[in-house]
């Protein structure tokens, strides 16, 4: 089996761009949740969101250029030939634009919607750079991002490829916005509380990464600095529900013990879990006992947190992105904290680092995902 290796990577959450304001903000305890200024929510219960400030907003095209950019620079590669993979369910603003045409009687343009669909966000950023192939788009919901880094260090662990750029990327839209707060799965109170006793929901942030994967003989060829490894990784589908997660986690649970099986490790090896922690009443609990399964009578002292509490949640960016917060907390010997952090929940006892990160010598941790659907997802990740 080929070691894959991190040699670069280039992250966007609502802080801004690159390590440095992860450090200042996930690793330093700060919500980034503010009123939305990007849509009117008067109609909606919810009102907050994790937006990367400024006007006009960013498009995914425009992070995702930047993402790519900030990889291939840390890792001094020249870009070319090398298969892209992101997740990502396309950009809906041609979309909107169209409906909000038709509602007010006026003729509405679609030259821009086929440009928005998934599948043409890595095949437009490929071109761009010239990149190779395959030009993939994982359109999985909240695992997509984890799905894409598991595809890539699939290919490279299988030979077919010694570089892979991968990741995904999530903006707050309208549209999703409102479907989350039909559905009552967002916090009005303007907080995530993973954990905890009182959480009310999830919120939405701003989200993009890419990552470039190589194997560590190609890495070593070329010179490049390891930042990170990707061990194992493991997809599992539980079925249980269209939305709703097992109630004793089995898929995510599943998923974790594949990614363990594949990094030959056992659960004892894992030193810190990046928890999917929504902080919504249902995915909670079931994460809880997930955990349980994997760890047995040490889960309720193996240090977990939900960077979510910080960042929001980013849908088809978020396990992307959260591995990357995962490597540093790796390289930097710092454990993130979980925000928002009220009182212990009996349902989901975990020790969820509360309020203040945590130092750390540890050198493996598990990085979960779940999305609606029951699909469940983890990956295994090694200091350098």
């Amino acid at each position: 089996m080929h070691n894959v290796v991190v040699t670069g990577y280039g992250v966007f959450t609502a802080f801004g761009f690159g390590a440095e304001v992860l450090r200042n903000g996930v690793f330093a305890g700060r919500p980034s949740f503010a009123e939305v200024s990007r849509f009117d929510t008067s109609r909606y219960h919810a009102k907050h969101a994790a937006e990367y400030p400024g006007e006009p907003a960013p498009s995914q095209m425009d992070v995702l250029r930047r993402c790519l950019v900030d990889a291939l620079s840390m890792a001094r590669h020249d870009g070319t030939d090398i298969p892209v993979l992101l997740g990502t369910n396309g950009d809906h603003s041609a979309n909107l634009d169209f409906w909000k045409s038709v509602a007010d009687g006026e003729r509405p343009r679609d030259s821009g919607i086929v440009d928005g669909l998934p599948g043409r966000l890595p095949e437009l950023l490929a071109r761009e750079f010239g990149l190779g192939y395959p030009r993939m788009a994982f359109v999985n919901a909240c695992i997509a991002g984890t799905n894409a880094v598991a595809y890539g260090a699939e290919l490279i662990s299988s030979g077919r490829a010694d570089s892979v750029l991968c990741g995904g990327s999530f903006l707050v839209t309208e549209d999703i916005f409102a479907k989350f707060d039909s559905g009552e799965a967002l916090a009005i109170d303007g907080a995530v509380r993973p954990f905890s006793k009182g959480r009310q929901g999830l919120l939405h942030g701003d989200g993009a990464a890419v990552l470039l994967l190589e194997s560590r003989g190609h890495a070593r060829r070329r010179g490049a600095e390891a930042l990170g490894r990707v061990l194992g990784w493991g997809l599992a589908a539980d079925g249980h529900h269209p939305i709703q997660p097992h109630p004793q986690g089995r898929g995510l649970a599943a998923a974790a013990r594949a990614a363990l099986r594949r990094a030959g490790m056992d659960a004892r090896d894992i030193g810190y879990v990046n928890a999917h922690g929504t902080g919504t009443p249902r995915n909670d609990p079931a994460e809880a006992a997930a955990l349980r399964q994997v760890f047995g009578e040490r889960a309720d002292s193996v240090p977990v947190s939900s960077t979510k509490s910080s960042t929001g949640h980013m849908l088809e960016a978020t396990g992307a992105v959260e591995a990357v917060i995962t490597l540093l907390a790796l390289s930097d010997g710092l454990l993130p904290p979980t925000c928002g952090f009220l009182e212990a929940d009996p349902e989901c006892v975990v020790d969820c680092i509360p309020h203040t990160a945590r130092d750390t010598n540890v050198s493996h941790a598990l990085s979960l995902n779940a999305a609606f659907g029951g699909a469940n997802a983890a990956l295994v990740l090694g200091a350098p």
